[in-house]
């Protein structure tokens, strides 16, 4: 069926291949695979350290740079833009309205307006005049002076008739005549002849011409194109084929290795992951799991907190202290100026108008001045 013929270039490649293909290809692949494969592990190499210089320094790098060029080029820029060029643009915008396009306004509106109104209807008075000069005085005038002009050319052409008839005549007889019998008589066969001798000398430095084209061509012919085209064909299409097998079996070949390579490289990198895993990570994890987390437990539970409840217990101790200290200052100042000044005479109680706690106001209890018990 159709549609389980394998593609046109599956076809192609399941062509049967020369010998000088097969015997090309297996050295070709060995060689280009111990070339390749230090190069695909260089590579991928260089791969994952640019990716880890790229997560750990550059982007960091990049982040912070943009954010300082921001800090130092963009920011101002916007600040001086915002708070200073746009309220200055305002300012002068509103100034300019009011300096050059009020006053502008007002004297098109009262002063241009009604002057070029006036103007216009005196123009256009104007333009009535002259166009009742024109069609009332200009236009008769005109008629009169064509119908006279009329009347004298009529009058010329009958005097003139009989002078131009006799011109003519002699024209003809003295200069046609002579000139026609010239022409057909003496130019007419020089002409054919010179045509006639023209065409032979044409004809002779054509075949001389062809001749010539005709020999320089088998020359070249003979000496570069057959020659050119023997090399081209028996030289060069062989070379080239093989240089194309060789080619395409290398570029084969390279695609091949450098995948073979990538595998060889992926499981290369994998075998050192697992090395320094085994030999560094979890040697490291076992002794912080099993040595480092138990002793730290102990000397948290052991060292630490009853450290720190002894300083919490000399803390409280300390301001217990302070505290008993700034209340015995208090009391000893107090005694001093009540020795010195006496007792402080008490403030008369005033009956408070509010409800001092949270109570709330009932019919029965009223804190008024007027309804007060």
């Amino acid at each position: 069926m159709d549609l389980e013929k394998p593609p046109a270039r599956q076809q192609q490649h399941q062509a049967p291949e020369g010998c000088l293909a097969v015997a090309i290809r297996v050295p070709v692949r060995i060689v280009v695979l111990v070339l390749v494969v230090p190069v695909r592990m260089a590579w991928d190499a260089l791969v994952v350290a640019g990716r880890f210089l790229n997560d750990t320094v550059l982007r960091p790098v990049g982040r912070a740079l943009l954010w300082l060029g921001r800090a130092v080029f963009v920011w101002p820029f916007v600040a001086l833009w915002r708070y200073v060029v746009v309220p200055l643009a305002k300012g002068l915008a509103w100034l300019g309205n009011v300096l050059l396009v009020i006053p502008l306004v007002w004297l098109y509106r009262y002063v241009l307006t009604p002057v070029g109104h006036a103007c216009a209807w005196v123009a256009r008075g104007i333009g009535a005049g002259l166009t009742w000069l024109y069609a009332r005085v200009l236009t008769p005038i005109g008629h009169a002076v064509l119908w006279v002009l009329k009347g004298l050319g009529a009058v010329l052409a009958a005097m003139g008739l009989g002078v131009f008839g006799a011109v003519a005549w002699l024209a003809r007889y003295l200069l046609v005549v002579p000139a026609l019998w010239l022409y057909e008589w003496v130019l007419t066969p020089v002409g054919h002849a010179v045509a006639w001798c023209a065409k032979g000398v044409a004809w002779l430095v054509s075949t001389v011409v062809t001749g010539i084209g005709i020999a320089l061509y088998w020359i070249v012919r003979v000496l570069l194109v057959l020659p050119a085209l023997g090399l081209y064909r028996w030289v060069l299409t062989p070379v080239g084929r093989v240089l194309a097998v060789v080619g395409r079996e290398i570029w084969d070949a390279l695609g091949h290795a450098w995948r073979i390579a990538g595998h060889i490289s992926l499981a290369v990198g994998r075998f050192l992951a697992n090395v320094f895993r085994w030999t560094f990570v979890e040697p490291v994890r076992w002794v912080y799991r099993t040595v480092l987390t138990p002793v730290g437990h102990v000397v948290r539970d052991a060292v630490l907190r009853p450290v720190a409840e002894a300083a919490r217990s000399v803390g409280r101790a300390t301001r217990q202290a302070l505290a008993s200290a700034r209340e015995s200052v208090r009391q000893a100042r107090a005694d001093f100026r009540r020795m010195l000044f006496g007792e402080s005479r008490e403030r008369e109680a005033v009956p408070a108008r509010e409800p001092r706690g949270r109570e709330t106001r009932t019919l029965g209890s009223s804190t008024t001045a007027l309804t007060k018990d």
